[in-house]
């Protein structure tokens, strides 16, 4: 049983069309294990949420930073950030905003953003909401490798339309101590060694991973949702990272 005095607050964020609901099985093993853990759904992702398809990016970086202050983060005791493929860039824009109180950031299947990214340019204006698309068309995007029929349809029936201002809204990043927040980057359907590779070739999708200071790879062989094929061995991982030296 972990200590929760010395255990720093995990808060769990999934990517594109996902609330803290995707988090369920990975907070079994997390919260058995005494780790006081937080999932969250970002703005625009509450399917009860009149006005959801306004949210913006700005938005959800506003209610990270509230539930970072839930959970009383300061430098003395600064939480640690899970971020699931979409949710790179809200994550990143409170990064920017406020390093001090992270003590490590975990991207699952996914990385920091660059200042000026936009997640999808092409969007129209007119473009309310972006939702789930087919699954076919989906993996051809993202690997579904080892999602279950049951998994693929509670992905279907609980998914939530990802506003078009999200998609469209610029993050603008300022502050390179951003930077220096220890990183660890758990990959999936991409191995660390071709991350590191894009990386250094300055490949958008991990550009910035090559400036930052501290970077821990592990590798955790599966599709761009782990949290549902491999919820046990993620959980693992999300707790060493947690706990792992910072200096």
């Amino acid at each position: 049983m972990t200590n929760n005095a010395s255990s720093p607050t995990i808060i769990l964020i999934a990517g594109h069309w996902l609330g803290a609901w995707a988090w369920d099985e990975v907070l079994e093993h997390l919260t058995a294990d005494g780790r006081r853990t937080i999932p969250m759904t970002l703005p625009g992702l509450d399917e009860r949420d009149p006005e959801r398809a306004s949210r913006t990016l700005d938005d959800q970086a506003a209610a990270i930073e509230q539930t970072m202050a839930q959970a009383a983060a300061s430098e003395a005791r600064p939480v640690v950030i899970v971020a699931h493929s979409g949710a790179n860039a809200p994550v990143s824009v409170v990064l920017d905003r406020h390093p001090e109180l992270v003590r490590r950031v975990v991207w699952v299947d996914s990385g920091p953003v660059a200042d000026g990214t936009v997640f999808a340019p092409d969007t129209p204006e007119d473009l309310e909401e972006f939702p789930l698309p087919p699954f076919d068309e989906l993996g051809r995007q993202a690997s579904l490798d080892g999602l279950s029929t049951e998994a693929l349809e509670r992905f279907r029936a609980r998914a939530v339309p990802e506003p078009g201002p999200v998609l469209r809204q610029q993050a603008k990043l300022t502050n390179d101590a951003r930077l220096a927040v220890p990183t660890t980057l758990v990959c999936c359907s991409i191995p660390s060694a071709q991350v590191m590779e894009w990386a250094d070739a300055g490949h958008p999708m991990f550009a910035e991973v090559s400036r930052l200071d501290h970077v821990d790879l592990v590798d955790l062989p599966t599709g761009h949702w782990p949290m549902w094929s491999r919820p046990g061995d993620l959980a693992r991982i999300l707790a060493a990272a947690a706990t792992s030296p910072v200096d």
